[in-house]
């Protein structure tokens, strides 16, 4: 036995080129049959899987996230709350909630909440009236010496 007698090779098999006239047996609509849709070029039927339902309508929804929420709440970094006693000493004498911070036009006067959230430091001790606040902001707060009262 040897190695060149161990298999016969197969000789490659030229893929028929489409639409080289009738006699090819791929000429005129080469092989896609007659009109409609998958006979034109460039036209693919997206998520179409052959009539099974597809994948994505397979699988349940999940999740709600309210629209109002994010509309009517205006939502302010500690950062941020440094950055605007910086700029107005005097803010940091009396306390800060939502009606003050609209009147020196820091935030816009469409939202009717406040919230804060602990992304920055803060170095002025304030006393803060607020709508909801995340825990780190308020133990932020708090660790120098800060009130922070909750509205509903």
């Amino acid at each position: 036995m040897k190695l060149n007698s161990l298999y016969k090779r197969v000789p490659k098999i030229k893929k028929k080129k489409l639409g080289r006239g009738i006699g090819s047996s791929k000429g005129k609509t080469s092989g896609r049959g007659h009109k409609g849709q998958k006979s034109r070029s460039g036209v693919a039927i997206k998520s179409f899987e052959g009539g099974q339902m597809p994948l994505y309508r397979r699988l349940p929804k999940r999740g709600f996230k309210s629209m109002n929420i994010k509309k009517f709440t205006a939502i302010i970094n500690l950062s941020k709350i440094q950055e605007i006693i910086k700029k107005q000493s005097d803010l940091s004498k009396e306390k800060i909630n939502l009606p003050i911070l609209q009147k020196s036009n820091f935030v816009n006067k469409k939202y009717k909440k406040l919230k804060i959230l602990g992304s920055g430091d803060l170095k002025d001790k304030l006393n803060i009236e607020v709508n909801s606040i995340s825990k780190p902001a308020k133990e932020k707060i708090e660790k120098i010496g800060g009130k922070v009262t909750l509205i509903s």
